[in-house]
């Protein structure tokens, strides 16, 4: 039985633990996926589908996993990605999240819908961060979330682009999931949003609903360019039409993602969206995948088919309700570990050597 962090061995254990430590809301909304929960399955069993081919007589005495995002020097490619209401976690949320990472060596997106102010994560996490922005039908509420990034010192803005409307989260919908009243969406200064009772179903997606702006398209890029001097990195890209499109409207970088499983079901996985973006961009941006990450040859196989860093979101929340800070620096370490084994195994000592051919492609 798992009792304490001390009992967890991988990222298996550190979920289940986490799931006897979380309130229901918190535990359904952090591990909802859409409708019939397909892609947020398919996200992690496609990694087991997918075969290595080892080499040997390497010589992997030492194995570096240096790498840098956007020119930020990083410890290793694990990154963590943006997740909303850590405090429904641990109650440091996103404080203890940043320490954690920045101790680590890495970096984090912090979500627009924070429960911590990004002034409060930037002192914390010291320059390693990035700031999620969704662009709210208010643009004078955006332009002032991208001031206040810029000021607090995030590197970059990553844009979610895969969000016109919230997925359909049945489970929120059914037992009506409401941010508790003790906690708020601190960077857009939302105090305690509630829907009335009598309208039911799920609170987020009626907040999404009335608040961000479905109209945003591709032109909108410009506008977003012409008020900030930060990197943009585009968030949801699942195809290579829209690699293409990213390129030629001038962003720094793709992030492949699905919401963890939580927008469009039945999408493809980013493992599978992967090579085809990678070979649409042709080098020009860096690309980054999240999504069903809990081994780490999973890491591998993402970087060996050319991503950059990965992103982890449900593992970091995992890591704070066993433990806050300490959580989060156990889940790092246990698949760093995991990442330098399995590149040693493969005979591989450093990133620059993770390439396609060490997937098997029979």
């Amino acid at each position: 039985m798992l009792e304490s962090l001390n009992d967890v061995y991988n990222l298996h254990d550190l979920k289940t633990l986490a799931e006897a430590q979380l309130e229901r809301g918190a535990l359904e909304y952090y591990s909802s996926g859409a409708m019939d929960g397909h892609t947020l399955s398919e996200s992690t069993a496609v990694f087991s589908r997918l075969k290595l081919r080892p080499r040997v007589l390497c010589d992997v005495s030492s194995v570096d996993t240096r790498t840098t995002l956007l020119g930020l020097d990083l410890s290793s490619p694990l990154c963590a990605a943006p997740t909303a209401f850590h405090r429904m976690a641990h109650n440091e949320g996103e404080r203890a999240t940043a320490r954690a990472i920045r101790q680590f060596g890495t970096l984090m997106t912090l979500s627009t819908l924070s429960n911590t102010d990004m002034e409060e994560v930037g002192l914390e996490a010291q320059g390693r961060w990035w700031f999620q922005l969704y662009v709210f039908r208010d643009r004078e509420l955006t332009r002032s979330l991208v001031a206040r990034a810029e000021q607090a010192g995030a590197r970059a803005l990553v844009l979610t682009v895969d969000t016109p409307r919230l997925g359909r989260r049945e489970i929120n919908v059914r037992n009506l999931f409401r941010l508790p009243p003790h906690l708020s969406i601190k960077n857009a200064g939302m105090q305690g949003w509630m829907p009335p009772a009598s309208q039911g179903g799920d609170g987020l997606a009626e907040f999404v609903a009335a608040q961000m702006d479905a109209s945003l398209s591709w032109k909108d890029l410009e506008w977003l360019r012409s008020i900030t001097h930060l990197p943009i990195v585009l968030k949801g890209i699942l195809t290579a039409e829209d690699a293409k499109l990213t390129l030629e409207h001038g962003a720094n970088a793709i992030w492949v993602s699905t919401h963890g499983g939580r927008q469009v079901d039945t999408a493809v996985s980013t493992l599978e969206a992967l090579p085809e973006i990678v070979e649409a961009v042709n080098g020009q941006l860096e690309v980054y995948l999240d999504g069903g990450i809990r081994r780490g040859s999973d890491v591998l196989k993402v970087l060996a088919l050319g991503a950059r860093a990965v992103f982890l979101g449900r593992p970091v929340l995992w890591g704070l309700a066993c433990g806050g800070e300490a959580g989060v620096s156990k889940m790092l370490n246990m698949l760093q570990y995991e990442l330098e084994l399995t590149m040693a195994l493969c005979g591989k000592n450093s990133l620059e050597g993770l390439k396609p051919d060490l997937i098997f492609r029979g």
